[in-house]
């Protein structure tokens, strides 16, 4: 296994993530400092990250959370401010968020252990689905808005992709997208002359927020880890 992977199994970080630490010179392989994320682990040979061994692969954990506003999608903050993973007691687990939602919005983020499955749920290639609830400003938005929307908004860094979307009246607008930019949907709106007042993602590659609270969380079940990866969950 490589030797990223084999960090993402065991929980230390995603496998992005998990490369930069390797590509750092914090990893040693049998007492070996490598730097190549691609290099080949066996099971049983002692891997450790900044002088820590690094155990087996954990079970999978997800975690997914409503997210309130102020708190932001990740794990640690130089400034000081709330955390997504201070939401959820990890009982010595170590979470990570899958992707980001900025810190003024709020909704479904997840977290996890699991470095293959955030991969899976972030990588564009696999073009996930994220449903948000948009409030938006500068008045109604007409059919030819939502139409700029559907067939793609010329960003600073490019096209964006199709979007599904439609109106749910009083100035709210669901939306639909496949791809992950930063603040994408935000400046999307922004594009077409309607810039977002509150935005809530409602879904993630299937997996619905339903009534969770603001603020609240719940575990997934195995079996819905495993339709998750597979994409199935609806």
């Amino acid at each position: 296994m490589r030797l990223a992977k084999h960090l993402a199994h065991a929980g230390v970080a995603s496998r992005r993530a998990a490369e930069r630490i390797v590509a750092e010179g914090r990893v040693r392989v049998a007492g070996e400092l490598v730097t190549d994320p691609a290099r080949d682990v066996e099971g049983d040979v002692e891997v450790t990250v900044d002088g820590r061994p690094v155990g087996g692969a954990e079970a999978s954990v997800v975690y997914v959370v409503n997210k309130p506003p102020g708190v932001v999608s990740t794990a640690s903050d130089t400034h000081g401010r709330p955390i997504v993973t201070d939401l959820v007691d990890t009982s010595g687990v170590r979470l990570y968020p899958v992707g980001r939602l900025d810190a003024d919005s709020s909704g479904l983020i997840l977290l996890t252990n699991d470095g293959d499955l955030a991969n899976r749920l972030t990588h564009p290639r696999y073009e996930v689905p994220k449903t948000y609830h948009v409030k938006v400003g500068g008045g109604p938005v007409g059919e030819r808005e939502l139409r700029a929307l559907r067939e793609g908004v010329k960003l600073e860094d490019g096209l964006t992709g199709p979007a599904r979307v439609r109106s749910l009246g009083g100035g709210e607008l669901e939306l639909t997208i496949t791809e992950g930019r930063n603040r994408q949907v935000r400046r999307m709106c922004e594009a077409i002359g309607h810039p977002v007042r509150d935005l809530r993602r409602v879904a993630f590659g299937g997996l619905r927020l339903g009534n969770l609270h603001l603020g609240a969380h719940r575990r997934l079940s195995a079996a819905e880890i495993a339709r998750l990866r597979a994409g199935k969950l609806s």
